[in-house]
């Protein structure tokens, strides 16, 4: 008679979750109510508020709920997309304050003080930096959904935080959206922006932020494609009270077609154009781009000393700069046909000999030698030696070239004997 083997059963202790491991349920609107009742606490005291939120961050968890925070403070309540407002699921609850930047009195000193709020907490808590960057770059993709009112406030705010440093300008390229810009929003955002961020702080942090963050080069393309020019932007910013602004649009502009002159300049002295057609083409673009001959000449030097590979040896080196420059001294004298550009020329010559070592001795000769092809006049280099020079080797050149000037000096004592 056989025994059936009783089959093994599994058995055990059920394990159970700590409460440590258990995942807690993402609950914004739970957030939102906690602080719209601290809100309500408080009522409009900007002062209260901040205290209420510095306390609050020990129980309420500011890391996880930041992005709501910060909605709240812009516009009331938790911003849906589009840029609307969540509504309240319980009808007994609001699902809105209106101590916020949005529902506050259209004048800098009172949206200052707002922005203070915002700035306590994240000094307060400092991880909370990176999540207003965020939330700026979020809310700016919702600039269409708010009111003109509305964007013109965050305009504010935004160039108060930006003034305080407590939000890069990096965040501006957000509102770079094909819709806002297409509808014109972004540019009058980013004018609004540069009001007040320029009454807070002077043009050249301004610039320096813009340039750190490389806006500068993107301001373009806050204008609608049809309208998308330098000279439009330009008018823009002098309509709007920011000239300061269209002139740095002006010098960059310049600085970009002075950087691709030099470049095809470069190209036609490598290719062995006849130098009248260099001179030509030279006059050409700087008619159609109004450039005055004391940057071209400055700028005709650069490229002249830019095609070549120059020897390291300093006692090889004037040979072969004096022997270069020779072939094209027509070029510059084309191009200093005034003092000022004659001394512009003879400055830039200057820096660059003290710039680069193995030039130092060679600066008088290069002054006789332009001296000698017309390149330069007798009085610019007596103006140049007296005191147009700069500090730069200033020692060394005046003493190189003082017998040089000398010479020059006793040759226009002759002249005048003669006469």
């Amino acid at each position: 008679m056989s025994q059936k083997t009783e089959k093994p059963t599994l058995s055990g202790q059920r394990i159970k979750t700590r409460k440590r491991d258990e995942k807690e349920k993402y609950d914004p609107t739970s957030f939102r109510d906690a602080i719209l009742q601290g809100f309500n606490d408080t009522g409009s005291d900007l002062e209260q508020v901040s205290k209420f939120l510095d306390t609050a961050g020990s129980k309420l968890d500011y890391r996880r709920y930041g992005e709501t925070l910060f909605d709240i403070l812009l516009a009331g309540g938790i911003l849906a997309p589009g840029g609307t407002l969540a509504p309240n699921l319980d009808p007994l609850k609001t699902s809105r304050s209106e101590v916020c930047i949005f529902d506050a009195e259209n004048d800098l000193d009172t949206l200052k003080n707002y922005a203070q709020v915002i700035t306590k907490l994240i000094r307060r808590y400092k991880y909370l930096e990176k999540t207003l960057d965020d939330e700026l770059k979020k809310v700016f993709m919702f600039l269409k959904g708010f009111t003109p009112e509305q964007r013109t406030k965050l305009a504010k705010v935004t160039a108060i935080l930006l003034s305080g440093g407590q939000i890069t300008s990096g965040v501006l390229i957000k509102v770079l959206q094909d819709h806002i810009v297409k509808d014109g929003i972004a540019i009058e955002f980013l004018i609004e922006v540069f009001k007040t961020w320029l009454g807070e702080k002077d043009t050249n942090a301004v610039l320096a932020s813009l340039r750190k963050n490389g806006v500068d080069s993107r301001l373009l393309e806050f204008l609608p494609v049809s309208k998308r020019s330098i000279e439009n932007l330009s008018d823009t910013f002098k309509a709007n009270g920011l000239s300061q602004l269209a002139d740095y649009l002006k010098s960059q502009e310049n600085k970009n077609v002075k950087k691709e002159l030099q470049t095809q300049v470069g190209e036609l002295l490598n290719d062995n154009t006849p130098l009248e057609e260099v001179i030509t083409f030279v006059r050409e673009q700087m008619k159609k781009y109004a450039l005055p001959d004391n940057e071209v000449a400055v700028l005709l030097w650069s490229t002249l000393m830019s095609i070549v590979d120059w020897n390291k040896r300093q006692e090889l080196v004037q040979e072969q700069a004096l022997k270069h420059l020779r072939q094209y001294t027509s070029v510059l004298s084309a191009f200093t046909s005034s003092t000022k550009s004659e001394l512009a020329l003879l400055v830039k010559v200057q820096e660059y000999c003290y710039d680069n070592i193995a030039f130092l001795k060679v600066f008088e000769k290069i002054v006789v030698l332009f001296y000698r092809t017309d390149v330069l006049s007798e009085d610019s280099i007596l103006k140049w030696f007296k005191d147009g020079h700069v500090p730069k080797g200033k020692n060394i050149f005046l003493e190189q070239t003082r017998k040089f000037v000398e010479w020059l000096q006793n040759a226009e004592e002759e002249s005048e004997d003669e006469d």
